[in-house]
């Protein structure tokens, strides 16, 4: 794919960037429609068959259809609204192959936003108008991603810092639509899942909340100011394209107003629209000054149900703040706020903001009328550097790589995992068991060997025992995640992907993306009879000393036990000596008689003996299966690790 285009199709003003690869293009460029690069979503259809798009169309006479702000019904007259929508693309498309932006039939794709509110059905039949009209292949996402890759590109924000480390939320304000993205972790978080109290939002936006509702006022306000009014009212539901040009000559004005407001207030603008009302010609003043400025925002408004630009846009956010705040997580509020949006230049905008998040720094990108049109380019090329990202991850899990290097470091795993683990056994399910044969809650040393398997088993199965692995599993990943960066990065490196954010080892410390070999995984516990087998042997065969001969003649105080024991092993023989102690029930006042800093001493002196036959064992008898479930479940982890690395870059907020 050589070049990826964005279409803002905005409910008053579009805009389209476009990224060309072939000439090594990596920042969007907007392109001019009909001479401009906001061109006013308008068309025209002339009396001889033209067809018109962008201001001109709001201008040209001899026409039979003339339409403005047709986006905005898509949810309320779809029919009439598509019929729209498919002659202003067609007009564009036509545009942009005349002068040459487009060629056709070359590897182009399209990326067309819409608003986060609409459903998938609505986006779907959104994406078969431009499919009709003959567009390359094209994709609709939300514009709220847009925003935010846009925002990811501006110097206000930082890939692998602000997005990573900080919750941000973006508010994108069209013409039409206000949308909120929650983005946390890198990750956007769809707010309808969140516990959100009585009278939160109930979609990712205010779908019909935008700054054509402002145009709406001004228009209404100066036909009420009017003498004309009535007249010029008929007029308009005689000849819609009248109210079209006043509807855009309003809008304007109110962008001239706000441009430059402190000079404005002190000099008020207005202007005068001519209208041929049937033989009569009349005169709409269109004016603003502070007073009505003060309206657009606090006037009620027919569109939002009788309720004000003001009401309606700081109750969103108070909707937003209340759905975060519902985690009951106050690190979940949103430090950074990224504005963009044509509207988003009113200086009111960013106060009501600041007033419903005053911990959260306030910011606006530059030319925030282009940001969602970059933004929608942006995402074309990072889809399809991901794709060719995930492909070259895929190769490298692949491969034999992670198996060696695993290999390689797997003896130290086994050392360290013995050296970790035997001490705390002793102390935790050893001495204890011993304890209760010496105080006669175990009848025999024979049953020893099956007291000590259930204890070692429930304890190595214990939230204990894994936090004690815990530790040097982590630390022995780090070093493997050292040797994996020597492929990995290059990997980044090659897909533009931001290696210094994506370290393994960086993302090794946090709690919500690390790579979680468990205990099991680490020394095949899914199989644990094996690991209990290991330990039993080794405990009983030194702790015991054959089965108890040297607990007993070590133990026992005097002379006269070692004699009586050495008499025995000669009158009966070794075995026989082991088997008759073995099932022997030895009087509790004789068991008293092996003192309780033995046991330790004796647990002490051997720990050194049971942690090396412990790693032997691994090595010797498991070291094949336990390589082989390290590769499997590291290489799914790491891979896992990886993709979700990538999603911070690609910022897939949803389509």
């Amino acid at each position: 794919m050589d070049r990826y285009f964005g279409f803002d199709l905005g409910d008053a003003e579009s805009a389209i960037a476009r990224i060309d690869t072939s000439k090594d293009g990596q920042t969007p460029e907007i392109l001019t429609v009909e001479g401009a690069k906001s061109f006013v979503s308008a068309y025209a259809l002339k009396n001889n068959g033209e067809l018109l798009v962008g201001e001109s169309a709001c201008y040209v006479p001899d026409v039979r259809v003339r339409r403005i702000r047709f986006k905005s019904s898509y949810l309320t007259d779809r029919t009439a609204a598509a019929k729209d929508v498919k002659s202003f693309a067609a007009g564009v498309l036509g545009d942009l192959y005349r002068d040459g932006s487009l060629i056709r039939g070359e590897d182009a794709v399209f990326y067309v936003g819409t608003p986060a509110g609409w459903d998938a059905n609505t986006k779907e039949t959104y994406r078969e108008i431009f499919e009709e009209v003959g567009y390359p292949p094209l994709k609709v996402i939300s514009e709220s991603r847009a925003a935010l890759v846009a925002a990811c590109q501006s110097r206000h924000l930082q890939v692998g810092y602000d997005i990573l480390s900080k919750p941000v939320l973006v508010v994108d304000i069209g013409s039409s639509t206000t949308d909120f993205a929650y983005i946390r972790g890198g990750k956007e978080v769809d707010m309808r899942t969140l516990p959100v109290p009585a009278g939160g939002i109930e979609t990712a936006g205010e779908v019909r909340l935008g700054g054509g509702i402002m145009d709406e006022i001004l228009l209404e306000e100066c036909l009420k100011a009017s003498r004309d009014g009535k007249l010029i009212r008929k007029n308009f539901a005689d000849s819609p394209p009248w109210k079209s040009l006043c509807e855009f000559r309003a809008r304007r004005l109110k962008e001239k107003y706000f441009s430059d407001e402190a000079y404005f207030r002190e000099h008020p603008i207005e202007e005068s629209v001519r209208i041929a009302a049937g033989e009569k010609t009349v005169r709409l003043k269109l004016f603003l000054d502070p007073e009505m400025a003060d309206r657009l925002t606090d006037s009620p408004s027919a569109s939002l149900s009788g309720r004000t630009f003001h009401e309606v846009f700081s109750g969103a956010l108070t909707g937003v703040r209340s759905a975060i705040a519902s985690q009951n997580d106050p690190s979940a509020l949103p430090e950074l706020l990224f504005l963009t949006g044509g509207v988003s230049k009113l200086p009111a905008i960013r106060n009501w903001c600041e007033k419903a998040f005053p911990e959260a720094v306030v910011i606006t990108g530059a030319e925030p009328e282009f940001s969602v049109a970059k933004g929608l380019a942006l995402s074309g090329q990072i889809d399809e550097e991901m794709r060719r990202f995930r492909m070259e991850i895929r190769e490298f899990i692949d491969s034999d790589h992670v198996e060696k290097i695993v290999e390689q470091h797997l003896a130290e795993l086994y050392r360290t995992t013995a050296d970790v683990i035997v001490d705390p056994m002793m102390e935790q399910v050893v001495y204890p068991v011993f304890l209760k044969w010496r105080d006669g809650q175990i009848r025999r040393l024979s049953e020893i060997d099956r007291v000590l398997q259930d204890e070692i088993t429930r304890w190595l199965k214990s939230e204990d025992a894994r936090k004690i692995l815990r530790g040097p599993t982590q630390a022995w990943l780090k070093i493997v995640a050292n040797q994996l960066e020597e492929y990995t990065v290059p990997i980044c490196v090659r897909h533009r992907v931001p290696y210094k954010a994506l370290s393994l080892n960086t993302y090794l410390s946090a709690d919500d993306i690390d790579i979680h070999i468990d205990a099991g995984g680490v020394m095949a516990l899914h199989e644990i009879t094996f690991l209990v087998d290991a330990v039993i042997s080794i405990m009983v065969g030194m702790l015991c000393g054959g089965s108890g001969i040297a607990l007993i003649s070590s133990g026992l105080p005097g002379l006269a036990a070692g004699a009586m024991v050495s008499l025995l092993i000669l009158l009966l023989g070794r075995n026989r000596v082991e088997e008759k102690i073995q099932d022997a029930d030895i009087p509790v006042p004789v068991r008293k008689l092996i003192a309780k800093s033995f046991f330790r001493q004796r647990l002490k002196a051997m720990g050194k003996s049971v942690k090396e036959s412990l790693t032997d064992t691994m090595k010797s008898e498991k070291s094949g299966e336990i390589r082989e479930r390290l590769v499997r479940e590291i290489s799914d982890q790491i891979e896992d690790l990886l993709m979700r690395m990538a999603k911070v870059v690609e910022i897939p907020l949803g389509t």
